[in-house]
């Protein structure tokens, strides 16, 4: 199976395809790692070179979309639109984030300064709403 990215035509192996769709189903962008670990004992000849080299690729075609977090791993989330994301400090988890107020950023910059802004990406950190109720729970005991 081809499956064509934003800028180049990728040949889907079965280990690339599970790959894939393993970080599909990842509301919390995985890492490499995790990604391996969930997919290593239904598929025992995955190594975590293949993991890493595949969602490399994968995120060159512009199929999936890589997060580098400054103090970690990269992580990888499926949805390739325009979106943001919190970075948990807690439990280190990403989550996506919509904020419509920045939708504007590239025409305002183009207007103001003539750069073209291909991607607006943003990264924020805080606590997410579960490490909160935890950290809730914990006061009132």
């Amino acid at each position: 199976m081809k499956q064509k990215g934003q800028g180049r035509i990728l040949n889907f192996s079965r280990q690339r395809e599970i790959i894939y769709n393993q970080v599909m189903k990842y509301p919390t962008h995985p890492t490499a790692e995790e990604v391996y670990r969930s997919l290593k004992n239904d598929n025992p000849n995955l190594s975590l070179g293949t993991v890493y080299r595949n969602l490399n690729q994968l995120s060159e075609a512009g199929m999936l979309l890589k997060i580098p977090i400054a103090d970690g791993s990269d992580r990888f989330d499926g949805r390739t639109d325009n979106h943001y994301h919190m970075i948990c400090e807690k439990c280190l988890r990403v989550f996506d984030v919509e904020l419509n107020c920045l939708d504007s950023i590239p025409q305002t910059v183009i207007e103001a300064e003539g750069h073209r802004i291909t991607r607006v990406t943003l990264n924020l950190k805080g606590v997410c709403r579960e490490c909160l109720s935890s950290e809730n729970n914990k006061t009132e005991q």
